[in-house]
């Protein structure tokens, strides 16, 4: 008889159908947190630092013309325009600069923030300074126009710790979704059942009605 694949891999599966139902929940919560742990380990800590500048309306301007202005400028902040004056104070090429900061605003204040991150605490607080600035110089310069200037409301400052997650946070969520799969594998797994041969019992199918059985 011919040695298939199938017939030498059956030894192994048996073996596998053989362990312990509670095994794959405990191997995927291992697994799950040393590749965590790993992951947190070989990362290299990440530093965010936030500047924020608030739009302020002249006399000519509507009271609720700076929220609008604020969301305009928050979404343009990160264009070549904004991005191409502030890599002259941030010392870092306008590609950085795009890939590292983002903005936020507020419907409720007519603020921008402008955050950056970077592996230096230092070079985090200058490219978030700098977008800021580049920006309130950009409103400056259309003032006339849009009668709402931006003002310097709060400049970044140097964090005290990395924002990115410590290896023990990432072993931990890594564990906890080892868990998860391990539980789905071990709900996906068939059953035993009774029989030594491991195989389910036929159903039983009633035959067909004879003509005696039909005239009775």
């Amino acid at each position: 008889m011919t040695d298939t694949p199938t017939r030498r891999l059956r030894p192994s599966l048996d073996r596998v159908r053989k362990l312990p139902a509670w095994s794959a929940l405990v191997a995927g919560t291992l697994l799950g947190g040393l590749l965590g742990g790993a992951y947190g380990l070989l990362t290299p800590q990440a530093y965010t630092a936030t500047s924020y500048v608030v739009a302020v309306p002249t006399d000519k301007a509507a009271p609720d013309a700076a929220s609008g202005f604020a969301q305009a400028y928050g979404r343009v902040a990160t264009q070549v325009a904004v991005l191409g004056d502030a890599q002259v104070w941030a010392g870092v090429p306008v590609r950085t600069l795009r890939d590292s900061v983002r903005t936020a605003t507020s419907p409720d204040a007519p603020m921008v923030a402008v955050t950056a991150t970077s592996e230096q605490p230092e070079l985090a607080v200058d490219m978030a300074n700098a977008v800021a600035r580049a920006l309130t110089r950009h409103a400056e310069n259309t003032k006339g126009s849009t009668q709402v200037r931006l003002v310097q409301f709060s400049r970044a400052v140097k964090p005290g710790k990395p924002s990115s997650a410590p290896p023990g946070v990432t072993a931990l969520v890594g564990a906890s979704a080892g868990g998860l799969l391990g539980g789905l594998v071990l709900l996906a797994r068939p059953g035993r059942s009774g029989r030594g041969d491991g195989s389910a019992p036929a159903a039983s199918v009633p035959g067909p009605a004879t003509a005696a059985d039909v005239q009775r």
